[in-house]
């Protein structure tokens, strides 16, 4: 999977932008971000719990590894995007984009 591959997903979730932060490029759903790229690193990050994060690294071996450091801790997942799986990517990131979007927006939209 490519930085553009994985830009282009995030923004295919409903009322997703695309802005940034701290020369950071990330994707936000009604002002909360819930991916961010981190293209020197040939990595995404997703906005996961602690409990999704364990989940996904235990059933995807080698494309999910906690952010090093407390945004780890916390959940913070990179995405290795060279061993990436779309459709696994895409399970994580509609995760992501649940835990962030107001319940008003994810009522409305299907995953």
């Amino acid at each position: 999977m490519s930085l553009e591959e994985f830009a282009e997903m995030a923004l295919s979730f409903p009322e997703t932008i695309q802005a940034s932060h701290f020369n950071t490029t990330d994707f936000r759903v009604n002002g909360k971000i819930f991916a961010t790229l981190r293209p020197e690193k040939l990595r995404g990050v997703l906005l996961l719990t602690r409990e999704d994060q364990s989940l996904f690294r235990e059933t995807s071996k080698d494309m999910f590894e906690p952010v090093p450091g407390r945004w780890g801790e916390n959940g913070s997942t990179y995405v290795v995007l060279d061993r990436a799986d779309p459709e696994a990517v895409r399970h994580a990131m509609a995760i992501a984009w649940k835990r962030a979007a107001p319940k008003s927006v994810s009522a409305r939209h299907v995953l």
